[in-house]
């Protein structure tokens, strides 16, 4: 039987040799290399997050997943591309409106996928529904002291991390401990 995590991981290892080892082949870009490189880390990521989950963890209904991922997936790729092309555009821009504007260009397809999962969330079931809203309220709590945590360092001289990267990084870090907590909370209630 093949399933999902096998093809995640098969998937996401297809990627990250075609952002390994394509770029030594074929002429490509370096920024090309990094977004295969993303998207196969993420993948890894994601069905590595999967494997570890337990049955029950996503027993939504097969329409509202189906729902969630023609939602998600095309708004993380117009993410994916628009990110892409507001890199390359602020190299070349000086306007300080037409700057704003570009780095703000990924934000709607962010503001896409926020719409997918809240409507993922109101969705689902009692159960599903309290497993997660419970994982994601565990996540913001702790990314939240982990923000704390960090700043209190930056104050004391003890860390550098500049305002930009740690602004950037809270989203999908919120993203990421959300996926692990998910695992635990679903647990408790198999």
């Amino acid at each position: 039987m093949f399933h999902k995590p096998n093809a995640l991981l098969g998937f996401g290892t297809a990627l990250l040799l075609l952002g390994v080892v394509l770029p030594h082949a074929l002429p490509v870009a370096g920024w090309v290399r990094g977004v295969l490189l993303g998207f196969g880390g993420a993948l890894y990521l994601g069905a590595f997050v999967l494997w570890l989950q337990p049955d029950g963890c996503d027993a939504s209904t097969l329409g509202l997943r189906r729902r969630y991922l023609r939602e998600f997936v095309p708004a993380m790729i117009a993410y994916v591309m628009l990110l892409s092309i507001s890199l390359v555009l602020l190299k070349r821009i000086e306007e300080p409106a037409m700057r704003a504007l570009v780095a703000l260009l990924p934000v709607a397809p962010i503001a896409m996928v926020l719409r997918a999962i809240i409507r993922y969330i109101r969705d689902a079931d009692e159960l599903q529904r309290q497993i997660e809203l419970e994982a994601v309220s565990i996540a913001t709590a702790l990314v939240s002291l982990l923000y704390m945590a960090g700043g209190f360092l930056q104050l004391a001289g003890v860390i550098g991390v500049p305002a930009g990267v740690a602004m950037i990084w809270m989203f999908p870090l919120v993203c990421m401990i959300y996926g692990l907590v998910k695992i635990v909370v679903a647990r408790r209630f198999q």
